[in-house]
Parts: structure tokens; sequence; C-alpha cells
């Protein structure tokens, strides 16, 4: 934004110092005229014949006194001008640290010395910022460049068939057919995955009361038949918990948060629990299930885009649900749309205990 040249900061404070010094100086002088040069008596043998009269006086005491004002104005001056230049060093590091940002230079801190003061609580909120909004850049760079390899993969595999059919006229179209639909219907799912994640994001969308004991059911009725394949005992515990929200995006991050815990579970026999209620004014939802264990340094990566355990998520074999690793990343997401906390600790015998909590309705 352009805008006229004006005074600076600096030589703004410089000039209040010096008038104010220049004031302080006038009040001084007017002082002396008023509690003591006016009892003065202006007679010509002064004060009892023997002391000065006010008319001496003045003319002697006026010359000093412009001096002093004088020596006063440059003072203020100068005096103002240092002392304003060092208590607004701190507020130029803070400019820099801004026009670098502006550049996109995230990396830069302050990092400013001294005790706590307004400049020093503004330089470390900056910091805190240019911390948040780097690590915001770098996972999005992440994000697009994995969105891209995970959107480029289906169509270089469509390609790929093709130029195999176009070669051999004799391949088997059904064959090729059932193919090409497995490879649309993922890259399909991709892209309504990160069309939710980016309107989970933005948090446009119409609030309403809902029951997250009802949604955790029909959940749980939707995968009952990939558990019952697994082996998986899928149990749906607890009590109402409203909170406000869209129906739909809770009923996809619950969705999201029962076929993760049935996909990453034991080869057969293990269990699956998702648990409702009410803890004062928090809605919880709770989903726990068996399975290997999880390393705890694992934990905060598993609510990144394109993770699925400790690898990117791949094409999983026919009949599973492979998922393109945006589960997690989905319920983080929505979690966080409506003001809620996500949190994932691995059981000490193996498996994953999410807990959200959301604000109740």
């Amino acid at each position: 934004m352009r805008r006229r040249p004006g005074l600076s900061v600096r030589m703004k404070l410089t000039l209040s110092y010096a008038g104010f010094l220049a004031v302080a100086g006038a009040l001084l002088l007017a002082v002396v005229w008023v509690f003591i040069l006016r009892y003065v008596p202006d007679k010509d043998q002064g004060l009892l014949g023997i002391s000065p009269n006010r008319y001496l006086l003045v003319h002697t005491f006026a010359p000093a006194a412009a001096v002093a004002m004088a020596f006063l104005l440059v003072f203020g001056l100068v005096g103002g001008w240092l002392l304003a230049g060092r208590m607004l060093a701190p507020l130029t590091r803070i400019t820099d640290a801004a026009r670098l940002a502006g550049k996109g230079s995230l990396s830069h801190r302050i990092r400013l010395e001294g005790r706590q003061d307004e400049f020093r609580e503004l330089a470390d909120a900056f910091d805190t910022m240019l911390g948040e909004l780097e690590s915001h850049v770098a996972e999005q760079r992440r994000f697009a460049a994995n969105a891209s390899h995970e959107l480029r993969t289906p169509l270089a595999i469509t390609q790929a068939m093709l130029d195999v059919a176009r070669q051999d006229p004799t391949h088997d179209r059904g064959e090729l057919v059932e193919r090409l639909q497995a490879v649309n219907a993922r890259a399909i799912g991709l892209t309504e995955a990160l069309l939710l994640l980016s309107r989970s994001d933005r948090g446009t969308f119409t609030r309403e009361s809902v029951d997250l004991s009802l949604v955790a059911e029909e959940a749980a009725e939707t995968l009952l038949p990939l558990a019952e394949r697994r082996g998986i005992t899928l149990d749906v515990t607890g009590g109402p918990a409203r909170t406000s929200g869209s129906a739909e995006l809770l009923l996809r991050m619950v969705t999201n948060l029962v076929q993760n815990a049935l996909v990453h579970n034991l080869p057969a026999g293990g269990t699956v629990t998702v648990h409702t209620g009410t803890r004062g004014d928090t809605s919880v939802l709770r989903v726990e299930n068996t399975g290997r264990p999880v390393p705890p340094d694992l934990v905060p990566t598993l609510t990144e885009p394109f993770q699925r355990g400790t690898e990117r998520a791949r094409t999983g074999g026919p009949g599973e649900h492979p998922g393109v690793g945006l589960g997690l990343a989905i319920v983080h997401s929505v979690v966080r749309a409506h003001d809620g906390t996500l949190d994932l600790a691995p059981r000490p015998e193996g498996g994953l205990l999410v807990t959200v909590r959301l604000p109740a309705a």
C-alpha cells in the first residue's frame, strides 16, 4: 500500500521529548516570575535601597534564561533522538523480520534478547507465528507433492493398460475393463477424499445437532461386512453424545476411524470397540482396536496426509480397503473444524486408542 511520506516515529518521539523539556523550562521561568520577581520593588532605590530593582534583575536573568532554554531544546533534540533510537531498535528488527517473511523466508527468527517487555512480547509472538506458518507451508507443500503423485499413479496405470491393449489386440477386453474400472474407482475415491479434506479445512458447513452414538452405530453397520470378512468383533457401546456440526462430516470422521481400526488390526480374532459418552460440556468418542504395537514416535505422523503406518499409502489386494492415506488426515481436519481435539495413543498390548472430544450441544 502506497502512503505519502511523513515523519518517522523516531523523529516524532524526538520532537516530543524536546517539546516536553521546552515546556518544562518555560513553566519553571514562569514560576520564577510569578513567585519571585513580581515581589521585587520596581523602584530606583531597589529593595531597602541596597538591592537591585526588578528592572536590573529581569535584564540580568533574561539572557541566562534564554541560554538555558536553548540548551534544553538542543539537549532534548539530541537526547531524544538517541533515546528514541535505542527504544525503537527492537521494532526495527521486527520490521526486518516481517520484510523477510514477506519475501518468503520463513526460517528467520527475531530471538530478541533482554527482559520481558512489550517489544519482546511482540517479538516472541511473531517468532511463534513464523514457526506455525513455516510448519503449515511445509505441510501444504508435502501435501501438494503427495497429492500430485497419488493422482498421477492411476493415470499412469490407465495409460500403461491402454498401451498394452493397443499393442496386443488379442488381449482379454473383459479383464482390461475390470482393471480400468478398479483404477478409475481408486482415482475417484482419492479425488472425493481430497475435496472432503478441503471442505472440512475451510469449515464451510451448516451446523446442526448430531448424536455421535447414532453416527457410530451407522458407521458400524456400514462396515460390519468388512469386520465379518476379517474375523474382527465390532462393538458399539456407551450412551448419547450430542454435539453441533455437520452430520455428513461427522459420519465420515467416525467411518474413517472405524475402518482404520479394522484394516490395521490382527489377521484374525481382533476387536474394535467404539464408545460414546459425555463428560461435562464435552462429547467424547473413543475408538479402540487390537493390532500390532505402534511405535510412540510414529503416532504424531499418522494424521499427516498420505500416510499409512510406516509407509505411504499403496493399493491393497483384491477385496480389501486399501485407502488412499487420507483417513486420519480427514478425521483430524473434521475434528479441528468442529473445535474439538484428537488424541492418538498406542496401546501397550498393541493397536491404537483414538479419542475425539467435541463441544457438547
